[in-house]
C-alpha cells in the first residue's frame, strides 16, 4: 500500500540554528538548550524509601523507540536493583544514556503510580510552556538520537551523561498552541500507521504458524500420507511412521568438549541467524557487541553443522552453527552423529513441539535460565533412514519458500511504513514541513485512499493466507 503524504509546505520563512545536523529552522521558533525547556531526573527514590515499598519497574530491555516491549516489573524496595531510582510520572519522556545504540525512548502517557526506571535513562519533564507529547515526538525523532549515539563514549557500553545531553541546542516553537497543532496531527499520523503495521503482524503471524504447521506434520508424521502409524510414546510427537524409532537424544548428538582453538574466530549464537561469526553479526544488526575478552582459553570449540544449546533455546530452540569458531563456555555444543541430516534437525529443532518439549524439562522460574545437556537428553528424538531425512527437509524448503517469500515482503513493508513515520516526524519537529494549517479532518478525508486500504487489507490478508495453504497443500 502507497503511505504516501499528500501535499505538506514548509513555513514561509527561515533562519539557520546553529547546528550543522540540524539545518535552517523556522523564523519564529527558538533554539535552547534541552535543560531550559526540561528539567532532567527530577524525581528520584531516597534511600530512605520503606523497604516493603513495592513499585513498577522499567529497565533498558523494556523500552524500544516510542513502546514498550515488556511490561513493568513489579519489585519490593529491598529486593530492588540500586539503578531502579527514576520516578516516572505522567508527560515524563525517557531516553536511554547507556546503550544507546539501542534508542530506548517512551513516553509516559498515563497517569501511572509507582513507576520506575532504571538509571541508564534519563528522565526528560518538560516545562509549562512545552507540550509533553510534542517534546516526546522530538526526541523519539532521527535528528535528536542520532546526536545522542554521535556522543556517547565507549564501544560495548555507549553511555551519554545527562550533562552532555542536557547541553542539546534544540529547536522549538515558543507557541504552546503550534506545539499541540504539532503533536494532533503526529498523532493522526501515528494511529494510522500502527493501525497498518498491526494488520501486516497479524499477517505475518499467520504466516508464521502455516509454516510451524507444515514443519510439525512433515517432522513428525513424513511424507507418506497413506503410511501406518504408531504411537511414539513420547507427548510432543505423537503418532509415528510404523518404520521411525524413537531413541535416547544423547544416541544422535553428544556434547563436544573440545577448548577453543588459537585461530578460532569468536561466534554469535542468535535466534534470527543461527551461530555466525561475531563480525557478521554486527554487519547484519548494525551494531557492536560486547566481546569476551576474559578467559578465552574455556571458550568451546564448534565445527559448521554443530547446534548450540543457547540461554535463548527455551524460546526459541536450537541454533545451527554455519561457520567454525568459539563459543563462550556457558553454552552446550552438540556434536551430530553420521546418521544425522543437519538440515531435517534444523527444521526439528525449531518446531514448535520440540521447543514446548524442551520447556518441560525445566521449571525455568528464571528468565534467561540456562539449559543443559542433561535437559536435552530428557527429550527423545525420531531416528528414520538418512534418504528419508533429506527429502523431509527438502520437502520443507519447497513448501515453505512461497510463505518465506510473503512474510518477507511483509516485513519489507512495516520497515517502509516505519521509515515514512520516522521520516514525517522528524520534518514536522524540525520545523522541515508546516502543519499549522493542517485540518485534520480534512487531512482525515486526504487520507480517506489509507483507510480504504486498511479495510481491504483484512480481506487481502486472508486471501493472501488461503493462498499460502492450497500451495503447501
Amino acid at each position: 500500500m502507497d503511505v504516501t503524504n499528500p501535499t505538506l509546505k514548509p513555513y514561509p520563512a527561515y533562519k539557520d540554528s546553529g547546528v550543522p545536523s540540524l539545518g535552517e529552522i523556522p523564523t519564529h521558533w527558538e533554539m535552547r538548550p534541552l535543560k531550559h525547556w526540561v528539567t532532567i531526573n527530577k524525581h528520584v527514590l531516597p534511600e530512605t524509601t520503606p523497604p516493603e515499598y513495592i513499585f513498577k519497574y522499567l529497565d533498558i530491555g523494556s523500552v524500544e523507540t516510542g513502546s514498550l516491549v515488556r511490561r513493568p516489573e513489579n519489585l519490593c524496595f529491598k529486593d530492588a536493583p540500586s539503578r531502579a531510582r527514576r520516578i516516572l510520572t505522567k508527560g515524563d519522556t525517557i531516553i536511554s544514556t547507556v546503550r544507546t545504540y539501542l534508542k530506548a525512548v517512551y513516553f509516559v502517557d498515563k497517569n501511572e503510580t509507582d513507576l520506575v526506571a532504571s538509571t541508564g535513562f534519563a528522565v526528560l519533564t518538560p516545562r509549562s510552556e512545552v507540550d509533553p507529547a510534542f517534546l516526546s515526538f522530538l526526541i523519539r525523532s532521527n535528528s535528536f538520537i542520532d546526536r545522542v549515539t554521535a556522543n556517547s563514549v565507549g564501544i560495548a557500553y555507549p553511555a551519554i551523561t545527562e550533562t552532555v545531553m542536557g547541553g542539546f541546542h534544540v529547536a522549538m516553537p515558543t507557541s504552546i498552541d503550534e506545539q499541540h497543532h504539532i503533536t494532533a496531527f503526529l498523532t493522526h499520523i501515528d494511529l494510522r500507521v500502527n493501525r497498518l503495521i498491526r494488520i501486516k503482524r497479524r499477517m505475518v503471524a499467520l504466516l508464521n504458524e502455516q509454516k510451524q504447521a507444515i514443519i510439525h506434520r512433515a517432522v513428525t508424521r513424513g511424507l507418506d500420507p497413506n503410511v501406518r502409524l504408531k504411537p511414539s510414546g513420547v507427548a510432543w510427537l505423537g503418532q509415528v511412521p510404523e518404520h521411525w524409532e524413537i531413541i535416547r537424544s544423547k544416541r544422535l548428538f553428544s556434547a563436544r568438549k573440545d577448548l577453543s582453538r588459537p585461530d578460532d574466530v569468536q561466534l554469535s549464537s542468535t535466534q534470527a541467524y543461527g551461530v555466525i561469526p561475531q563480525a557478521k553479526f554486527e554487519e547484519l544488526v548494525g551494531r557492536r557487541v560486547v566481546k569476551i575478552s576474559m578467559h578465552l582459553e574455556k571458550r568451546r570449540h564448534v565445527e559448521k553443522d554443530d547446534f548450540v544449546i543457547s540461554m535463548r533455546s527455551f524460546q526459541g530452540g536450537l541454533e545451527r552453527a554455519w561457520a567454525s569458531g568459539a563459543i563462550r563456555s556457558s553454552y552446550v555444543v552438540l556434536k551430530p552423529q553420521a546418521n544425522v541430516d543437519i538440515s531435517f534437525f534444523e527444521y526439528l529443532f525449531k518446531s514448535y513441539g520440540y521447543i514446548r518439549a524442551l520447556q518441560a524439562t525445566s521449571d525455568f522460574i528464571r528468565d534467561g535460565q540456562d539449559l543443559t545437556y542433561t535437559d536435552f537428553q530428557m527429550v527423545d528424538l525420531p531416528l528414520l533412514p538418512l534418504d528419508e531425512q533429506r527429502a523431509i527437509s527438502t520437502f520443507i524448503i519447497q513448501a515453505t519458500a512461497a510463505i518465506d517469500t510473503k512474510r518477507t515482503r511483509l516485513e519489507r513493508e512495516i520497515d517502509l511504513i516505519r521509515e515514512y513515520r520516522t521520516r514525517l516526524v522528524a520534518d514536522v519537529v524540525t520545523g522541515k514541513l508546516d502543519v499549522r494549517g493542517v485540518d485534520l479532518a480534512a487531512y482525515g478525508d486526504e487520507l480517506a485512499g489509507l483507510d480504504e486500504a486498511l479495510a481491504d487489507e483484512d480481506d487481502e490478508g486472508e486471501e493472501e493466507i488461503d493462498e499460502v495453504e492450497e500451495d503447501a497443500g
